[in-house]
C-alpha cells in the first residue's frame, strides 16, 4: 500500500511540474471558470503524451507484478521497459529483482528462483511446462535443449541451439522463434555484453570453418562476425565484465592445432585452465589468462566485477576469483577462495556437472547432473544428503557458502541462467 501511495506522489508531483498552471500571471479568482473551461476543451493530458525521458522515470517505479501487464500496452511502453536505461533506473532505486531460471533438457519443465530485496534465495516457483511435449510450434525440442545455451537480456531468455534460437519472455511467458547462429556450433560459450549476444568456440558442423566470434543484436534478429578467435575451445564457457567477453576452459579442437593470431600453430594441448578476453569496443583480444592451480573448468560466471571458476582437481574441487574490473589496480589478480561445502577427497568425474551463475552479488552453484551420493558410496562412505539438484550460493561479500533449495524433482539437466526484472 505505502509502495502504491508514494509511486502515485511521485507521478502527482511529476505531472504538476511538467504540466503547470497554463494561466500564472491572471488572477485566480477572476478567470477560474475559464481557465478550467479551456483546459477541458483544449488540452488532453495522459502519461503517454509525457516524452522517454519522463515516461521512464515513471515506469521505473511501478511495482514489478505490474510490469509484466505494462508491456502489452504499446510498442512504445515495450521498448522503454526493455532497454538498459529502464533497468539502470531500478536498480538506482533498488527495485531491480534478480532471478535464476533453471530449464530441463529433459522433462522440458521450468522454474524460477526468486531472490529477496537483500539478494536471499526464498524458493523456487512455477514449475511448468515450458512447451508441450508435441510443440507443433518446435520439432524436436529435446534434442534442441540438451546442446543449448542460455543468455538473458533484461527479463527475456535467449536459448541458443546448434540450429535454432528461441526468445522466451519471462513476463508474458511467451515463446517467439529468432534468427540462428550463422554457423552451426555445439559446446560453445555465450554471454551478454552491452544488450548483445556474443558467441565463441564449439564444434562446428565442418573442419574448414573458421574460428569466430559471432554478435546477435536483439533489436535487429541479426547475427555478424565480428571477429576471428585466436584459438578454437569446445566445451567452454562464457561470461562477461566491464565489456570483456570471457571464453573459458574448454578442450583444444582440431587434430593438427588451431591458427593463431601471430601465425604460430599450437601443440597437442588442453585450453582447460585458462581463457581468452576479447574486448568488445576494441574488437581486439586481450592477452590470455591461465588458472594459477590448473586442473579443468567445471562451471565460471561473472559477478560484482569479478570471474569466478570453479576447477575440478579430481579429488577436489577449488574456488577461484579473477579481478576484471578494468578500471582497478587489482585487474588480472587470481585468488583463491573460500572451496563449495561438498565432501573432501570425492574423484568428480563427467556424470557430476555444475551450473555456476551470478545472480546479484551471489554465485549460485548448481549441480544440474550426476549425484554425489552415488560417488561416496561407491568409494565406500556412508556420508548422505548431496543427492542431484543441489544448490548452493556463494555470498561475494562475506566469503561464505550457504545451501539453497534444490531444484525441483521436475527440473533435471537443467540449463540455469540469470535474469532480471
Amino acid at each position: 500500500m505505502s509502495e502504491s501511495c508514494s509511486n502515485s506522489r511521485h507521478f502527482s508531483w511529476l505531472m504538476k511540474s511538467c504540466f503547470p498552471n497554463p494561466n500564472p500571471n491572471e488572477n485566480y479568482h477572476t478567470n477560474i471558470h475559464q481557465s478550467i473551461t479551456t483546459t477541458r476543451t483544449t488540452t488532453t493530458t495522459d502519461i503517454s503524451s509525457l516524452p522517454d525521458d519522463l515516461l521512464l522515470e515513471c515506469l521505473s517505479r511501478v511495482p514489478s507484478s505490474s510490469l509484466p501487464s505494462l508491456s502489452l500496452v504499446s510498442r512504445r511502453w515495450s521498448r522503454l521497459l526493455l532497454s538498459p536505461s529502464f533497468f539502470h533506473l531500478r536498480r538506482h532505486l533498488h527495485l531491480l529483482h534478480h532471478s535464476l531460471f533453471a530449464l530441463s533438457s529433459t522433462t522440458l519443465h521450468s522454474a524460477t528462483l526468486l531472490f529477496d530485496d537483500d539478494t536471499t534465495c526464498s524458493s523456487w516457483v512455477h514449475p511448468f511446462p515450458f512447451l508441450p511435449l508435441h510443440s507443433p510450434s518446435f520439432a524436436n525440442f529435446q534434442s534442441f535443449l540438451s546442446q543449448a545455451r542460455l543468455s538473458a537480456i533484461g527479463p527475456r531468455i535467449f536459448i541458443i541451439g546448434r540450429n535454432a534460437m528461441l526468445r522466451y519472455d519471462t513476463w508474458t511467458r511467451t515463446v517467439l522463434s529468432c534468427s540462428p547462429m550463422l554457423f552451426p556450433r555445439k559446446k560453445f560459450a555465450s554471454a551478454v555484453v552491452s544488450a548483445k549476444i556474443y558467441v565463441a568456440g564449439g564444434s562446428y558442423s565442418t573442419s574448414t570453418q573458421p574460428a569466430t566470434v559471432d554478435e546477435y543484436d536483439p533489436e535487429t534478429d541479426t547475427w555478424r562476425v565480428v571477429s576471428h578467435a585466436p584459438r578454437v575451445r569446445y566445451g567452454c564457457i562464457g561470461a562477461s565484465v566491464d565489456g570483456v567477453f570471457y571464453v573459458i576452459g574448454g578442450l583444444k579442437m582440431g587434430g593438427e592445432g588451431a591458427t593463431m593470431a601471430a601465425g604460430r600453430r599450437e601443440a597437442h594441448v588442453l585450453y582447460a585452465s585458462s581463457m581468452d578476453l576479447y574486448d568488445v569496443e576494441a574488437r581486439a583480444w586481450l592477452r590470455s589468462r591461465a588458472l594459477p592451480g590448473g586442473g579443468c573448468v567445471v562451471g565460471a560466471c561473472a559477478s560484482m566485477g569479478h570471474v569466478y571458476i570453479l576447477a575440478n582437481h579430481a579429488v577436489e574441487l577449488s574456488f577461484w576469483r579473477f579481478d576484471a574490473r578494468r578500471k582497478s589496480r587489482g585487474f588480472g589478480e587470481w585468488s583463491r577462495i573460500k572451496s563449495p561445502p561438498l565432501p573432501g577427497q570425492v574423484r568428480v568425474d563427467s556424470r557430476v556437472k555444475f551450473s555456476c551463475v551470478g545472480v546479484g552479488d551471489k554465485v549460485c552453484l548448481v549441480q544440474v547432473m550426476g549425484c554425489i551420493d552415488d560417488l561416496l558410496r561407491r568409494s565406500g562412505r556412508s556420508l548422505r544428503g548431496f543427492k542431484q539438484a543441489l544448490v548452493l550460493v556463494y555470498n561475494t561479500a562475506s566469503g561464505d557458502w550457504t545451501r539453497g533449495p534444490d531444484l525441483p524433482d521436475v527440473i533435471p539437466r537443467a540449463a540455469c541462467v540469470h535474469f532480471q526484472s
